[in-house]
């Protein structure tokens, strides 16, 4: 949430910057709701010090006896509490619409991020790993073929059980899957992070806290309870683990000597992605649940661009790790989320599926994380402060978080990058280990009467 201060001293900066993101907000009307909010809060004020005038007169008649001029202040004393009443009760509602439109409006990007419509005028950083590919993307079978033909992920029963968006994994899949979480939470333990395990659901106020809500409702897994109490149920299931370890802290005052904290979290995530999911017809890159390990900072505010690069650093070591080529973009102002103020967007190297926008080796990107700082967007929604001395007033912090991976799509690069002529997939060094010691990945035998041939079956 915008500072709503900065907002009112600041009208054409903040106009500049919300143009910059394309954001559809009506500042003049907000800012005329705060002027009519602030002269009814002077109104009030006005005639609450006339009432305590009048109070105090009544004292004074009452003591002299004067019957006849103490009834008529005590009339009007009545009709100034009255007009108080009239005039807090709007100043009330126009409060509540003030905050309500303020939820809906974005973070002002940094000034340091590239000016842009959307992600044609994101500035790519840097690329890793493009010196010695290991495969050719126009030899490569795609993830949803070789996943289906070594029988680790099943997209039609997870269809059958749940619906579109959702599958299974099975055998060497889902232990490549537990392997590659593990693997990231010990990595990032080595970065000094503090493991938590978060509640899945979360309630609206924590989805407010980190701007999932109002704007993203739609996009969102509401949890129903019985049709009694549907309304009082009032949960989500999460849709990032940023959002219950950002608001572990809410209305909280942490200390300056607590600060830089840094968590970690895995949890399975949950989103509907209302309007995308049929651009990915085929596969686990665009599905309705997914893992993914999530870090999430809270830092003092002179600090947090400093975290940022450092943020970055931590959450592209898992590729390097893995061996996967990827690249680093600064996301222009058009394409930033709705409430950070600067981000990075990691993309892994997938060569399975030959896109437009791929890189010129063919292939396409896949977004596995996003790194971004939200200053004190969140912190005000929420509530974070700290102390910056004992003895000091408490300010908002800055919270920034990053996927230190999101799982699926560093899946699909996996299967791609480290496959072999014969279909089979190397795993990882980092990940063998964490898989028993296991070198490769063959497959399993199909089960049921769908693994027979026509003629089998007949």
């Amino acid at each position: 949430m915008l500072d709503r201060t900065y907002l009112r001293d600041n009208p054409e900066e903040v106009r500049d910057a919300l143009e910059a993101r394309g954001a559809d907000v009506d500042l003049d009307e907000l800012l005329e709701i705060d002027e009519r909010w602030r002269e009814l809060k002077a109104r009030g004020d006005e005639l609450r010090h006339e009432r305590n005038k009048v109070t105090q007169q009544i004292g004074e008649l009452v003591a002299d006896g004067k019957q006849e001029e103490k009834d008529e202040a005590i009339a009007q004393s009545k009709e100034l509490k009255a007009d108080i009443e009239e005039v807090e009760s709007e100043a009330t509602e126009l409060q509540a619409e003030l905050e309500e439109r303020l939820l809906e409006v974005p973070q002002l990007p940094h000034e340091s991020v590239p000016k842009g419509v959307d992600e044609r005028h994101n500035v790519e950083d840097r690329r890793w790993g493009f010196d010695d590919l290991r495969v050719d993307a126009d030899e490569i079978t795609p993830h949803y073929e070789l996943g289906e033909a070594l029988d680790i992920i099943d997209e039609a029963r997870g269809a059958k059980t749940t619906g579109s968006g959702f599958y299974f994994l099975k055998g060497d899949g889902a232990r490549l899957e537990h392997a590659l979480i593990q693997f990231m939470l010990d990595l990032h333990r080595e970065q000094e992070y503090v493991d938590v395990f978060p509640p899945v659901p979360v309630t609206s106020e924590s989805m407010r806290g980190t701007g999932q809500l109002p704007k993203f409702a739609d996009d969102a897994y509401r949890l129903g309870g019985r049709e009694d109490d549907y309304e009082d149920d009032d949960l989500w299931l999460c849709p990032t683990a940023e959002v219950p370890v950002t608001n572990m802290y809410a209305d909280e005052i942490l200390l300056k000597d607590d600060l830089p904290l840094k968590h970690q979290a895995y949890t399975p995530n949950f989103r509907r992605e209302a309007g995308e999911h049929g651009t990915e017809t085929r596969g686990i890159v665009r599905v309705h649940q997914f893992n993914k390990v999530e870090l999430v900072n809270f830092v003092e505010p002179e600090e947090s661009y400093d975290r940022l690069e450092a943020l970055l650093e931590e959450a592209e070591e898992v590729l390097k790790r893995l061996g996967l080529p990827y690249r680093i973009l600064e996301l222009c102002t058009g394409d930033l989320t709705f409430a950070s103020a600067k981000t990075y967007d990691i993309e892994v190297w997938a060569p399975g599926d030959d896109m437009d926008d791929g890189p010129e080796e063919g292939g396409r990107w896949l977004e596995v994380s996003s790194a971004s700082n939200f200053e004190e967007f969140q912190a005000r929604r929420a509530g974070l402060r700290y102390r910056p001395e004992r003895h000091e007033s408490a300010e908002y912090l800055h919270t920034l978080n990053a996927s230190g991976l999101a799982i699926p799509r560093v899946m699909v690069a996996v299967l791609e990058y480290y496959q072999n002529e014969d279909g089979t997939v190397d795993i990882p060094e980092a990940l063998q280990p964490y898989m028993g010691g296991q070198e490769i990945i063959e497959g399993h035998e199909k089960v049921g009467e769908s693994a027979l041939g026509a003629g089998e079956r007949e």
